[in-house]
């Protein structure tokens, strides 16, 4: 299995919530340039956090990859959700290849404990950060890393 984890671009500031914070002119390009590097990937599903930044981001990418997949909304992909929770989730979603689009700290969180086994080596992940990871099953501390890509 090939994970990509994709954080959202740069959002605004400012909105009525955190949840409603859209993204930037700037944060758009930034996810373009990232969506650029999953250009021949076999994306079979992508899971998306519902804030509205991430699913933005998840518009821009299958629009910059030209993908009909819907996008599978999931209340437990935000930006304070447990990483653990996340990583034992992933066994519900046998493809080849998944997007997640969500926030940090969670995707930071959530690749370091798929490679690392533990949450104490965090990714360090920027605005539209892109992180590849594989291996034959999700499991925390048994994938390896096969790109990490910041935009700009």
């Amino acid at each position: 299995m090939k994970l990509w984890l994709l954080r959202h671009g740069e959002a605004a500031a400012q909105a009525r919530s955190d949840a409603e914070r859209a993204l930037t002119a700037h944060g758009r390009a930034e996810v373009r340039q990232s969506a650029e590097r999953l250009r021949g990937a076999a994306l079979q599903q992508i899971l998306v956090s519902p804030y509205l930044r991430a699913q933005q981001t998840a518009e821009l990418v299958r629009e910059v990859l030209g993908l009909d997949l819907p996008l599978t909304t999931l209340e437990w992909l935000t930006p304070d959700d447990s990483p653990r929770e996340v990583a034992n989730q992933l066994d519900h979603f046998v493809v080849d290849e998944l997007l997640i689009v969500s926030h940090n700290p969670l995707l930071g969180a959530l690749a370091g404990l798929l490679v690392h086994g533990h949450l104490q080596l965090p990714f360090p992940l920027r605005t539209a950060s892109l992180v590849g990871l594989e291996a034959e099953l999700p499991l925390i501390g048994g994938m390896r890393q096969i790109g990490l890509y910041h935009p700009g």
